[in-house]
């Protein structure tokens, strides 16, 4: 049989799995506990309860709707390109944003895919990932070895995602960076705005240099029609 590409005819006549197709996912309620998890808005657990299969991504789509930094926080937003730019470069708002979410398989964990659109060039991409290990049972991986262990909690219905320390690690080697070290306190929210819509909010605060980042977008659920 012919081919496109290097590819397989068989391979192009294959149908493709649907795209919204999840399982159930326990771990982030394992980690919060059955009464925490319970006071989370039921759309907030059925996000955070389920995990997309090998073949498939969960995609929200919104906008920005907020972005300050302060001197302190544009330098080190620059600074951290060296570890992949995991905070925003820019403070333009009203422009479109998306988020990919695909299970890790071989770090048992999640990708994390972030895109920030700019009023000039090319959108800002970051890239993470969450795996369910460390100290605390979660971490967020940026880039060069770089990481952020969290800790969930929940305050009035909300999901936050708090900074419990950083580290960097390069194979069986984990060493945790001093406070000094650090770049302040980070807090991630989840709060649920009704209508299949969320806020995303990320606050970075630094002891001797104050809020170096405030940022906060609006996503829904992007679930395209299936081919017929």
């Amino acid at each position: 049989m012919a081919s496109l590409a290097g590819i397989p005819a068989v391979a192009l006549l294959r149908h493709p799995a649907p795209r919204n197709t999840t399982v159930v996912d326990p771990r982030f309620r394992q980690m919060l506990g059955d009464h925490a998890w319970a006071s989370l808005p039921p759309s907030v657990r059925a996000r955070f309860g389920r995990k997309a299969l090998a073949t498939q991504t969960i995609n929200y789509v919104g906008e920005v709707s907020e972005c300050r930094m302060n001197l302190a926080g544009r330098i080190l937003a620059n600074l951290c390109r060296l570890v992949g730019a995991p905070l925003p470069l820019n403070t333009d708002i009203g422009v479109a944003a998306a988020v990919c979410v695909t299970e890790d398989a071989a770090g048992k964990g999640q990708f994390w895919t972030r895109q920030y659109c700019r009023r000039s060039g090319f959108p800002q991409i970051i890239h993470s990932s969450k795996r369910f290990a460390g100290p605390t049972g979660l971490e967020e991986y940026l880039g060069m070895g770089f990481g952020i262990a969290l800790v969930l909690k929940v305050e009035a219905e909300v999901l936050y995602f708090d900074s419990h320390h950083y580290f960097w690690r390069a194979g069986p080697l984990r060493l945790r960076l001093p406070k000094w070290l650090a770049p302040g306190r980070l807090r991630i929210g989840h709060i649920d705005c009704d209508h299949g819509w969320f806020a995303f909010t990320l606050a970075l605060d630094h002891p001797w240099f104050g809020a170096l980042v405030r940022q906060t977008c609006q996503f829904t659920e992007y679930r395209p029609r299936e081919v017929q």
